[in-house]
């Protein structure tokens, strides 16, 4: 791929990101409800935190390791392109997580003025966590791919005419005739 092409991508996915951008200032700006509704969606919002936090943490650990192993039998940068792919997913989760709990309650306030508006709340709401998956992942294989331009991301094997995939460093698989 040319990499004039992967800015495209680039402008892709920092559209996407700016738009979820909007979206998130356009549910945060909804009212959310009464005191009582504030408070339960606060426990609510703590609850969630809490179990991000923790979930997190676990697969943190496992992804270092997974890293490691990644570094050692195939290379480490593609052990690197992993963590920050498994950074960026983290950070969509994070914060589709936090701004989906947040509309929740300002979905049940816009309910008291019809189905209409609460549903244009929740899918804002919901919305937020694709644009940023898709514009996040869209940044991290462009800039991946202008900082390495290597469309194989670090993979040992690469694509010859007429031979098909070859080994090209410590891994030993046959040629294709």
């Amino acid at each position: 791929m040319d990499p004039n092409t992967a800015w495209f991508a680039v402008a892709g996915g920092l559209a996407a990101v700016a738009f979820a951008v909007v979206l998130i200032f356009l549910v945060l700006n909804k009212p959310a409800g009464n005191e009582s509704m504030r408070q339960i969606a606060a426990a609510i919002q703590e609850g969630a935190a809490a179990y991000l936090n923790r979930q997190y943490m676990v697969i943190a650990i496992i992804g270092v390791v997974i890293a490691v192993v990644i570094g050692f039998l195939i290379n480490w940068k593609t052990a690197g392109l992993y963590i920050v792919g498994a950074v960026l997913s983290a950070v969509a989760g994070y914060v589709g997580m936090n701004i989906a709990v947040r509309a929740n309650v300002r979905t049940a306030e816009a309910a008291r003025g019809g189905v209409n508006a609460a549903l244009q709340v929740a899918f804002r709401g919901g919305a937020v966590t694709g644009f940023m998956v898709v514009g996040l992942g869209l940044l991290g294989v462009s800039a991946a791919y202008l900082v390495f331009k290597d469309p194989a991301g670090g993979s040992r094997l690469r694509r010859e005419p007429g031979l098909g995939l070859r080994p090209t460093g410590r891994w030993h698989l046959h040629q294709s005739r």
